[in-house]
């Protein structure tokens, strides 16, 4: 398929997508062990080759580094499908493992949990941005911005920030703090995750000495978190993406028009767990990561998503703000040029 971000073609009114789906939302107990298995195996052997590669090249531990990365994005997805509920059949199952790999990728699982909820729930809605989404202005908000409100928005989007510095301060740092809203499960799974990061940290460190601990966390965590959080900013800010208004906002299109199809070369892939068919995943977050392809395939309205490829999805970075005008998202360069709407520009704002 060709590479395309225009608007897909909507499935059409006759087409039940709870039918298409509903034969891949059952998860596999022996496919799920495997894949963690495969993930958290060779993760505890790239931590074991690192701590002995420290004392011979450091440029090799690097190296493992981006490979342990990669495997620390796919523990991520299990944790992220355990969030669904749908990696087990017991969710009693999905919170053990989910609570434990949550651990393993510095992010608390029920507190996750709950905003990535409201994230789902929420994609593409205007009236309902700001938990668990990349914060996402329209053109006229940008413009009636008073100028420093402009300039921190503009560091928060900056790709410095959004891909380098803000994955490890996001997950080392905002997520050891309950966000305010925090329900009691949510706060002390916070609380709990932080407990059982320095039980197995601070050992490590006095194992291996804290400078060779960070010389191979650090690296690992900064490869993983760039990694994850590009994933989820591709998928939700190419130009055609669907934003609408709450009286307007449509669960399906928020999926099959709001989130994009990432066609990855086959290695990324499986280390990203299949996150790359966004547009299914958002419609049905039920469904496996591994039984995401398998449903795409069957369906040819599914096929019809937003289709990014590797290098041409790195021109989404230009994408800042969304024009409810075009009904696309554009630059700041085009945002700036462009006049306000008459009745923005008659009220002086």
């Amino acid at each position: 398929m060709a590479a395309t971000t225009d608007s897909p073609a909507l499935p059409g009114a006759d087409f039940n997508w709870q039918k298409a789906v509903a034969a891949y939302t059952r998860p596999s107990m022996p496919r799920s062990l495997w894949q963690l298995a495969t993930s958290l195996l060779p993760y505890v052997a790239l931590w074991i080759a690192m701590y002995w590669s420290v004392q011979v090249s450091y440029p090799l531990t690097l190296a493992l580094a981006v490979l342990a990365g990669g495997f620390l994005v796919r523990i991520f997805i299990i944790f992220h499908d355990c969030g669904h509920g749908s990696f087990f059949e017991s969710q009693q199952l999905n919170h053990l493992v989910g609570s434990l790999c949550g651990i393993i990728v510095f992010t608390p699982y029920f507190e996750w949990r709950h905003a990535h909820a409201i994230h789902h729930a929420t994609a593409g809605d205007l009236n309902r941005r700001g938990i668990g989404d990349v914060l996402t202005l329209t053109v006229d908000e940008y413009r009636a911005l008073p100028g420093y409100k402009r300039l921190g928005y503009r560091l928060y989007r900056n790709p410095l920030m959004m891909f380098l510095l803000g994955p490890l301060l996001m997950f080392l740092i905002v997520h050891r703090i309950p966000s305010r809203n925090s329900r009691r499960r949510e706060r002390n799974s916070v609380y709990w995750t932080n407990v059982a990061l320095l039980a197995w940290i601070v050992p490590l460190m006095l194992i291996m000495g804290p400078g060779r601990f960070l010389l191979i966390m650090v690296p690992v965590a900064f490869v993983a978190g760039v990694g994850g959080v590009w994933m989820f900013y591709v998928q939700h800010q190419f130009e055609n993406v669907y934003w609408a208004s709450h009286g307007d906002w449509d669960y399906v299109k928020a999926a099959l028009q709001g989130s994009s199809f990432y066609q990855l070369p086959r290695v990324l892939q499986w280390f990203t767990g299949n996150i790359g068919f966004h547009h299914i995943h958002h419609l049905s977050p039920r469904i496996p990561n591994y039984n995401l392809e398998a449903c795409h395939k069957a369906t040819p309205e599914f096929q019809a998503a937003a289709t990014i490829t590797l290098l041409p999805s790195l021109k989404t970075v230009r994408y800042k703000l969304w024009d409810e005008g075009q009904h696309k998202m554009v630059g700041f360069r085009e945002a700036t040029m462009r006049q306000p709407r008459p009745e923005l520009a008659a009220s002086g704002q």
